[in-house]
């Protein structure tokens, strides 16, 4: 009995229709993934101001690549209907703004990815918003993209965001530029037209240093010159947009060029027989046998086997994740870089970098924000800006900060050295993002010029007498004891007697004041966000400097931020800092007013005062809370110098 009398509803290959349709269906999606597993992927964007055309224009090239279901095809074509759209054919935006609020309003607020092929390639293709308030997100659709579509409205010609995009594009090292001008079909296909905005940009590209690109008229309506030449514009007889697109060179073959860089992501320890590093080759070859440095450490080794899933190889090269063993037992980490023992990259501490500040929040020089590059993680602050840049006019404009949107040139320090290259020749080496400690936002993307000068000049210098001798010959353990809280919370008042107390039991203190340390270290500070940041970094490094001479120091400032006072915090050694919060109602504190600044801030007197117009974020989790209500000053101190000695 064959298998379809055992079971009468198994299906007949030989005469069910549905079963040889599945069939056919599964061989056809086994020949498509065949045909494309070796085609080269192309991933770029599209960008410009608002209305240029750019997700009609995606959507176009989905529709003429045959990238779109009949089932999506019919749902696209009734919303098309819903919304009106021009001449009563198919709105093709509505493939990719997606959000509600984007069909709402008819603009793309976040980057919308899409991907299609053809014949000859793979794409993905970003499409990234015109509007000015959303140009973190068009930085975050650029910065991993071979090539860059630049729209530009036939009829409105070079707009600001035009040049502001264009500016990033070529920040961000994207030197494939595709200038689409759109909407061709509503300036009667004129080439005049097409020749005078095409000089216009010509003159704003050599200004910002872009060395070519390649102007294309097109309508993403009409389809005029994306997949096929236009018979409206026979003056044109440069390349579709797509045949650019097919034949547009990708990063990776750029990279294979360069000397060999590879960022440790993981160390692949299955067992005690094998210790390999895991990671992306980011630029250049490797095979077994080459020579090697793993750096910050610049220790050297060999290559002993390139290891993957599917085997050992022979060599290997950028873009590829593989596993490296070597031939020697050398320290190695997540976070280092290999690379070639004879070129390897540069290792240091302070760079110059160009940043593109992407929080709401101003960027407040002196702040530890936590640095990503590669697959490390650093402590890094951002000094006072060199110059903030104005996109329109190219003007480097002196600024003391950074907000939304805003592009400036600064100086940043980390805290260690760490393996980078110029983001001009190795982009996954010199671009780098920055990151809110306390929230973990993401708030800038920046791109390292240069390792400063001063960088390599300063050396740790060796010293005979060290802090654990210091606190030896005190018999102390040396400690900061840090008291925060609003004015007339009575901080000084409580830290000097903890300090008395402290000099009657034989130990060695020192009081920080906040009062006091401006009139001296801190006199040229104000009190904008800016200076209370930079007013308690410099703190912070005189009581780290005053606990290696083995004293045991006591600080009394306001300092109203946690992201500072955490700051402080990491640069002592475990468990060598001790948070105090005065805990005092600000209604409280407000009717002590022993200086007379709540009433000066009540009345507008005193900008930026705590409590007031500017904030104060409370301690989450202090070691020691004093309520100034229900204890008095004498209680309030004795209960610190018992959780100071208990250590």
């Amino acid at each position: 009995m064959s298998a379809t009398e055992k079971n009468p509803t198994t299906k007949n290959p030989a005469t069910d229709p549905v079963y040889v349709t599945d069939a056919l269906i599964a061989q056809d999606i086994d020949a498509y993934l065949t045909a494309h597993q070796h085609k080269t992927m192309l991933r770029f964007i599209t960008c410009g101001s608002v209305d240029d055309g750019k997700s009609t224009l995606i959507g176009r090239l989905l529709y003429d690549t045959k990238m779109i279901f009949e089932d999506q095809l019919s749902a696209l074509e009734r919303d098309s209907k819903s919304v009106g759209t021009q001449g009563g054919g198919i709105d093709f935006a509505l493939l990719v703004d997606g959000l509600a609020a984007e069909r709402e309003q008819g603009i793309t607020i976040d980057v919308a990815y899409r991907f299609f092929a053809t014949e000859k390639r793979k794409f993905i293709v970003a499409d990234t918003p015109g509007h000015e308030q959303y140009t973190r997100n068009m930085v975050t659709g650029a910065s991993t993209a071979d090539l860059a579509v630049i729209l530009i409205d036939a009829r409105q010609g070079v707009l600001t965001q035009t040049r502001r995009h264009s500016y990033l594009v070529n920040l961000l090292g994207i030197r494939n530029i595709v200038l689409a001008i759109n909407k061709m079909d509503l300036v009667g296909y004129s080439q005049d037209r097409f020749d005078e905005i095409v000089q216009d940009y010509t003159t704003f590209a050599r200004q910002i240093g872009m060395e070519s690109f390649l102007p294309v008229p097109i309508s993403g309506l009409q389809g005029d010159n994306i997949a096929s030449r236009s018979n409206a514009m026979p003056w044109y007889q440069g390349p579709t947009l797509l045949g650019h697109l097919e034949e547009a060179p990708v990063n990776t073959s750029r990279m294979l060029d360069l000397p060999f860089r590879m960022p440790v992501q993981w160390v692949n320890r299955p067992n005690l027989d094998f210790r390999g590093f895991a990671g992306q080759i980011g630029a250049g070859r490797v095979a077994p046998g080459d020579a090697i440095r793993v750096l910050p450490s610049g220790r050297t080794t060999h290559v002993k086997s390139i290891v993957t899933f599917d085997g050992d190889l022979p060599e290997a090269q950028a873009g590829q994740s593989v596993t490296l063993t070597f031939a020697d037992e050398v320290d190695c980490s997540r976070g280092d870089v290999i690379v070639a023992a004879d070129s390897p990259c540069e290792v240091a501490d302070q760079f110059e970098a160009t940043l593109v500040w992407m929080e709401e929040a101003e960027m407040l020089p002196g702040r530890p924000y936590l640095l990503k590059i590669g697959t490390q993680v650093v402590t890094a602050t951002v000094t006072e800006p060199k110059y903030e840049v104005n996109v329109n006019t190219l003007e480097h404009l002196a600024s003391k900060t950074l907000g939304l949107n805003a592009i400036g040139v600064v100086n940043i320090s980390t805290d260690r050295a760490i393996p980078f290259e110029a983001y001009a020749e190795n982009p996954d080496l010199g671009g780098f993002i920055l990151i809110d400690r306390m929230t973990n936002a993401t708030v800038a993307a920046g791109m390292i010029h240069f390792a400063l000068r001063r960088s390599q000049n300063i050396h740790w210098q060796a010293v005979d007498i060290n802090r654990e001798a210091h606190a030896a010959q005190k018999a102390q353990k040396p400690a900061v004891v840090w008291f925060t809280g609003l004015s007339g919370s009575g901080k000084s008042t409580i830290a000097n007697l903890v300090e008395k107390k402290l000099h009657a039991m034989g130990r060695h203190t020192f009081l920080l004041d906040g009062d006091n340390v401006r009139h001296g270290l801190n006199r040229d500070l104000g009190f904008t966000d800016a200076d209370r940041v930079e007013n308690i970094r410099r703190v912070g490094e005189v009581a780290r400097l005053m606990t290696d001479a083995g004293l045991i120091v006591l600080t009394a400032f306001i300092s109203p931020f946690r992201a500072e006072r955490r700051m402080v915090r990491d640069v002592m050694a475990e468990g060598e800092f001790l948070e105090v919060h005065v805990d005092t109602p600000l209604d409280v504190a407000e009717a002590r007013d022993v200086k007379g600044l709540y009433k000066k801030a009540r009345a507008g007197q005193l900008k930026n005062f705590t409590g007031i117009d500017s904030p104060y974020e409370a301690p989450e989790a202090p070691e020691i809370t004093v309520d100034t209500v229900s204890l008095s000053p004498e209680e309030a101190a004795d209960r610190v110098i018992a959780a100071l000695l208990a250590r």
